[in-house]
């Protein structure tokens, strides 16, 4: 995370705020082309840990099959990217006329990464069906180190610095897809790919991203399409404090993602199981312990943004702070639905659920562009998506209802939803106390508050957001922990 933190300050020096602006706006659009992708990732981890949790799993057929829908839609996501894509990219985009050849060589770079991660989608979901998340956590460490060398060699190149940075960008993708196909190979059997389509599960697969394409079409409209509005509205300065927020609340996001990556393969087995019961305890216990985690490592964050964006930055981008602290919320409750999320992917039965939620999150977008035309502020970007947030979580406990047998909302809402907005609310009503009452841009008092909120939370969470028998098993840990390193 600090390594990731790092790279973006130095990569921000390098380029300035409007190539850097620049570079976020256009790869952001080639991003909205992840209605597709992100579907196909959903669809991949489900089908791949469904069929290990079964009695008689045919790994090698799905693994196979998943694969040559991916190459094929590589060859129809090329033909958008250069008709549709071009053509918008050129007359669209307020970009100026001086950067718009570096803005077009980024793109094309940005389409062959996008098409590089997409091939890379069904070794990653194996890994992850799998739980080798040792893999994960030593190619990561590798990409975040490769990235800050090339933050610092685009500071010495006498090039434009921007089209260096986005072939370089390129080249690291090409590499990590590599490292991960030569791993699967070498560890996995099923990973021995040869052209093959199994009718019956293609047909179900295909209907089962067909009805995800809506849910995840909806997503990057709330996400990607806001981006561009912002870029249409407002220019590539606020993208470029966009694109800090979300740098930094993504380096903080990671641990959570890594948590919730080890979960999610257990709640799809457990349902392709038919043991209910623990895939119901896995929401519960998951959303929550994700929740707590993310507020442990943002509560400081968010409690001190200016701060730690103007320790972080030689040059702090417009209404980044307020960007950062509402990424942050957006982050937060988001993590108290995704395992819910999940588990409605493993049941299969996405229809209505995808449907609702393109509904929801559609509305949220058109909202946005409305209260853009209206003269709203920027922020109204993230307020808008936050609120889509709240109603879509709503719709996922109601339909898990009616799906999962044993399912209760009471019960999500009391052991988790409860605790943990609990726990947020009074670490920031006495973290903001604090701050109120302390000088103002104090270098003491800002790591003051810093180090408090990192205490607090581990004292609120222990007393108010877990339960005895969770308590107890923490106490134990504890002492095992102390009593080995004595």
């Amino acid at each position: 995370m600090t390594i990731s933190v790092f790279t973006s300050r130095v990569v921000l020096q390098a380029l300035g705020v409007e190539d850097y602006g620049l570079y976020n706006v256009v790869g952001g659009f080639v991003g909205m082309f992840s209605i597709i992708s992100s579907s196909l990732v959903s669809a991949s981890q489900r089908f791949i840990s469904f069929e290990m949790g079964k009695t008689n799993p045919e790994q090698n057929k799905v693994f196979c099959s998943i694969v040559s829908i991916h190459i094929f839609l590589v060859f129809v996501l090329i033909v958008l990217f250069e008709t549709f894509g071009l053509w918008f990219l050129n007359t669209k985009l307020n970009i100026t006329s001086e950067r718009i050849v570096a803005a077009n060589w980024v793109y094309q770079c940005s389409i062959i990464t996008f098409c590089v991660n997409l091939l890379s989608v069904p070794y990653n979901a194996t890994i992850i069906a799998h739980e080798k998340m040792n893999a994960f956590a030593y190619i990561s460490i590798f990409e975040v180190i490769a990235k800050l060398g090339i933050a610092y060699l685009i500071c010495f190149s006498h090039s434009d610095k921007l089209i260096f940075y986005a072939i370089l960008m390129l080249l690291i993708a090409v590499i990590i897809r590599l490292i991960y196909s030569i791993y699967c190979r070498r560890n996995f059997e099923e990973c021995r790919f040869r052209i093959m389509i199994n009718k019956s599960f293609v047909n179900s697969l295909l209907s089962f991203i067909g009805w995800n394409f809506i849910g995840s079409t909806a997503g990057v409209l709330v996400t990607q399409g806001v981006n561009v509005l912002i870029n249409l509205f407002f220019g590539v300065a606020l993208n470029a404090a966009r694109g800090i927020a979300e740098q930094a609340n993504n380096a903080i996001n990671q641990f959570v993602t890594n948590f919730m990556t080890a979960m999610n393969p257990q709640i799809t087995k457990s349902y392709a199981s038919s043991n209910y019961e623990y895939m119901n305890s896995l929401m519960e216990k998951g959303a929550k312990y994700a929740a707590i985690l993310l507020w442990f490592l943002s509560l400081p964050v968010f409690a001190e943004a200016e701060f730690i964006l103007n320790l972080w930055l030689v040059e702090v981008p417009p209404y980044a702070p307020l960007f950062l602290r509402l990424a942050i919320i957006f982050s937060v409750f988001q993590s108290l639905s995704n395992t819910l999320y999940i588990g409605m992917l493993a049941t299969g039965h996405i229809k209505k659920y995808q449907i609702i939620m393109g509904i929801i999150y559609i509305s949220s977008f058109v909202l946005c562009y409305f209260l853009f035309t209206i003269g709203f502020g920027p922020e109204w970007g993230y307020i808008s998506t936050i609120i889509a947030l709240l109603i879509g979580a709503i719709a996922r406990l109601l339909l898990l209802k009616e799906i999962i047998n044993g399912f209760s909302i009471k019960s999500f809402i009391k052991n988790t939803i409860i605790k943990s907005l609990s726990l947020i609310f009074i670490t920031s009503a006495i973290i903001f106390t604090i701050k109120h009452f302390l000088p103002n841009e104090s270098l003491i008092s800002s790591i003051s508050i810093i180090c408090l909120s990192v205490l607090l939370v581990p004292l609120v969470t222990y007393s108010l957001a877990i339960d005895e028998n969770e308590r107890r098993f923490l106490s134990k840990q504890l002492k095992k922990y102390f009593h080995r390193n004595k």
